[in-house]
């Protein structure tokens, strides 16, 4: 059987252009019956990157849960011409990436759990590969923490959830030429901070 575009899209945790114009579309015309279409086409790729951007699983799944709300409220207020003109995604993540970095200035009033384990969305490798992919994920977490916020989110976006530059771009609120160099420079710190944590 072959998947179709939308099928696609949630197994590969991407977005479509033509997933996303279908939606805002429905959207438009039935909001309470399209939402949890919407759903799950974004909450997969939303935990993963409010995960990296926060490493914490609990901070990640409250994020995409509030942002999901907050998303199905405002259309509910939005007329039916701007809900069609909507970037969908990126409008999302808007909402998402201002709730992760609320989340941050918080961090100092609540203890943190470390990012440990693998993604629940992830498919579950033997116990050696668990172990070795856990550690992998933790220094990179802890690297991730390491990059300034719009260098993080840009690298965040753009690798994991594996959105186009005009996206984040979008996402963001910032100049797409911004977004590209953040995404470079954030990627060069990563390689000078693992290589400086591999030499003895």
């Amino acid at each position: 059987m072959t998947a179709t575009a939308g099928q696609t899209a949630v197994l590969s945790g991407t977005m479509s252009t033509m997933t996303a114009d279908t939606l805002t579309a429905r959207l438009a015309d039935d909001l309470d019956g399209t939402f949890p279409e919407v759903v799950r086409e974004l909450s997969a790729g939303l935990f993963s990157g409010a995960f990296r951007m926060l490493g914490n699983r609990q901070d990640a799944e409250d994020v995409t849960q509030e942002a999901l709300v907050r998303a199905y409220r405002a259309l509910g207020d939005y007329p039916v011409d701007r809900i069609r003109e909507l970037r969908l995604r990126p409008w999302v993540w808007t909402i998402a990436a201002n709730l992760c970095r609320n989340r941050l200035r918080s961090r100092s009033r609540r203890p943190q759990a470390p990012l440990t384990g693998h993604d629940p969305i992830d498919a579950g490798p033997g116990p050696d590969e668990a172990a070795e992919h856990s550690d992998l994920r933790g220094r990179l977490a802890d690297l991730l923490a390491g990059l300034p916020w719009s260098m993080r989110t840009a690298v965040v976006l753009h690798h994991v959830v594996g959105m186009p530059y005009d996206e984040i771009a979008a996402a963001l609120e910032r100049p797409a030429a911004t977004v590209r160099s953040d995404v470079h420079r954030g990627l060069a710190r990563l390689r000078v901070a693992a290589d400086t944590e591999e030499q003895p």
